[in-house]
């Protein structure tokens, strides 16, 4: 699914934000079945990211015509992409804000990853063109009594 932009808002439950244009196909289809899955490219898959982007589902078999495996998923109807390192299967908790912001609050129902794939490097789209790779890893322990949260 095509977004704008996502970010992550809580974590029990899982939830993410996301914004997806109203003149986009996937933001009918959002809203109609209340389900969708995210999915985390790295940077092997970037042409094919940019294309698919660029083009729409509702003339465009984007699977077939972009040479992409979909895998059923277990808990949504939309599926997972197999080149993708992750998947995030979601459902719309809340569309409060869809009509003017067109920004949707997603619960994330089941998550996948590849652990074939060691320190992936995947793909953040920030706009005009622009990606940002990720792959550096920094671990910085904090016990939740520090600050007591």
């Amino acid at each position: 699914m095509p977004m704008s932009w996502h970010l992550m808002m809580e974590f029990t439950p899982p939830l993410v934000g996301c914004v997806v244009s109203d003149w986009n196909y996937s933001f009918a289809s959002l809203k109609a079945s209340r389900e969708c899955v995210i999915n985390i490219p790295t940077v092997e898959l970037a042409k094919i990211v940019v294309a698919c982007g660029n083009a729409t589902g509702k003339s465009v078999d984007k699977f077939k015509t972009f040479g992409l495996t979909a895998v059923p998923a277990r808990r949504v109807k939309a599926p997972l992409i197999a080149e993708c390192y992750a998947s995030l299967e979601c459902k719309v908790v809340d569309v409060k804000l869809a009509a003017k912001y067109n920004f949707f609050i997603l619960e994330v129902v089941q998550a996948w990853v590849d652990p074939s794939r060691k320190n992936p490097q995947t793909i953040h789209h920030q706009g005009e063109g622009n990606f940002m790779v990720a792959g550096r890893m920094l671990h910085l322990p904090s016990p939740k009594t520090a600050l007591g949260g």
